[in-house]
């Protein structure tokens, strides 16, 4: 059993280049990764809302509870053992600035998604298709 399910958004090449460094990263199977967007995701998952998770990452844990933007990308990194200086962004004079650059990052994913990427929201590279089919 996952100790921290991950709901991303697999239309967003950063957000899926993300989720395929964590699965590469997550070699005991911690980590179970969810789409948001895809088609029966509302039906397995009712609980998160997808436009909400759309806006601001969500995880949950075992005993369902939910974790917002950087606290739950720092949970599944930690399950890694791997980027362990995010573990800074969650200092008590660190988090609030952190946050405020997380949330703003996520509001403008999909424009710095195709800057840094040249892929705009729902093109499914190799990437993405590998991770929705679970490789």
């Amino acid at each position: 059993m996952a100790q921290l399910i991950l709901f991303y958004d697999g239309t967003c090449p950063l957000c899926v280049n993300e989720m395929l460094q964590l699965q590469q990263a997550d070699t005991l199977g911690c980590i179970q990764l969810e789409d948001i967007s895809s088609p029966d995701f509302v039906a397995r998952f009712p609980q998160i809302d997808p436009v909400e998770a759309n806006l601001l990452l969500h995880a949950m844990t075992p005993d369902n509870r939910i974790l917002l933007g950087l606290d739950a990308t720092c949970a599944a990194w930690g399950l890694t053992g791997k980027q362990p200086w995010l573990r800074l962004l969650r200092l008590p004079l660190i988090k609030p600035v952190a946050d405020l650059g997380y949330r703003l990052f996520a509001r403008y994913r999909y424009q710095i998604s195709w800057v840094l990427t040249g892929q705009r929201r729902g093109e499914c590279g190799s990437a993405a298709c590998q991770l929705r089919r679970g490789k």
